[in-house]
């Protein structure tokens, strides 16, 4: 199986299966003399981590980190930064009843036809478990950002709609988003919420998000016009994560649907400082960062393991029904939100590094 490296000059490369003893990523590309800590990483695993709540998957992790390399009196050395993650709670025992069997809306099928054989346990490598070490390589690049750009650099994640219900994101905050189950920045909708995935979960079935990323204190200037946009780079990463089915940049798919006035966002030059009236273009021009709040959104689908029984084959071609017991997230998209702040942190890195190589020297 080949491409499990992401980036250009920030490189990581991640390993390990849902239920394998371990997972882990390679980090390569770090600037040298960057302090950093293994709390630092913990961070931010401890958001993407599972068993938190009752409308996250029970699965018990404590997604502790180790770093093995690339990390001397507290400073990374420019070398590769090893990381890894021991699993601890695996019940594989409950895969057994359909370790033949190809679940509707998962990769089950596409992955045993183009390989010939699949982990059945936890979907092995195709599992969202991989993900928790691409937060760890993000938890690295958010550092290397705040030291080289500054402490006014940040990335914050939100689920804006969960299922059939959205939320007002004129009434954002940020401080809302970390003190509740669902990151939801808007605390008006948050017992709607409650209620309707309770429903979800109890129905045996899951639902879909839909996931912005807001990343403020952007250079402008990082990205390149025709093979390595910022945005093209941006989508790539969270098209990457599991069950991303779709990505907007900015107005994204809505643009189709403004006229040429209402889409430009027009520019105000006062006392000397360059403005934008609006940011329809999500910080983002022909590729190249405009120095305004970067907006990205992304929508997961529903979990592909639920109780209700549906119609599939198995590996011997054969008709059969399936019904998925076990542990599984009613609404994976919500611990999506950490993840797509690493990939933010790791692209938008990637492209500061870029940028600074062409030209600054």
């Amino acid at each position: 199986m080949s491409f499990n490296t992401f980036g250009k000059l920030f490189r990581f490369t991640t390993w390990g299966e849902s239920h394998g003893p371990a997972i882990g990523c390679i980090v390569d590309g770090c600037p040298p003399n960057v302090p950093i800590k293994e709390s630092d990483i913990q961070k931010e695993l401890n958001k993407r981590k599972p068993g938190q709540s009752k409308f996250t998957t029970q699965r018990k992790e404590d997604d502790k980190i180790n770093i093995l390399s690339g990390v001397f009196e507290g400073k990374t050395t420019g070398t590769p930064i090893s990381l890894i993650i021991y699993n601890k709670d695996m019940r594989s025992r409950d895969y057994e009843t359909i370790k033949n069997k190809f679940r509707p809306g998962h990769a089950d099928f596409t992955y045993f036809k183009k390989y010939g054989i699949r982990d059945y346990r936890g979907g092995g490598r195709q599992s969202a478990r991989e993900t928790a070490a691409r937060v760890a390589a993000g938890a690295i690049a958010k550092v290397v950002l705040k030291n080289k750009i500054g402490a006014k650099y940040q990335a914050v994640g939100a689920v804006i709609q969960l299922g059939i219900l959205g939320c007002d994101i004129n009434k954002w905050k940020d401080k809302t988003i970390s003190t509740n189950p669902f990151f939801c920045p808007d605390k008006s909708v948050i017992k709607l919420w409650e209620k309707y995935l309770l429903g979800i979960r109890k129905a045996g079935s899951s639902c879909g998000a839909i996931i912005e990323i807001r990343a403020r204190g952007i250079p402008l200037g990082l990205g390149a016009p025709i093979y390595s946009k910022l945005d093209m780079d941006l989508a790539a990463a969270m098209m990457s994560i599991n069950a991303v089915k779709g990505v907007n940049i900015g107005s994204g798919m809505d643009s189709a649907m403004l006229t040429g006035e209402e889409n430009s966002d027009e520019i105000l030059q006062r006392k000397g400082k360059t403005s934008f009236k609006s940011n329809n273009a999500g910080g983002i021009l022909g590729g190249i960062s405009t120095g305004q709040e970067i907006k990205i959104s992304f929508a997961v689908k529903p979990t592909s393991s639920i109780l209700s029984s549906r119609k599939t084959i198995d590996k011997f071609g054969k008709n059969t029904t399936i019904s998925v017991k076990g542990r599984h997230d009613p609404c994976v998209g919500i611990r999506a939100v950490p993840i797509g702040e690493a990939m933010m942190h790791c692209v938008i890195l990637d492209h500061y590094l870029m940028n600074t190589a062409q030209n600054k020297i």
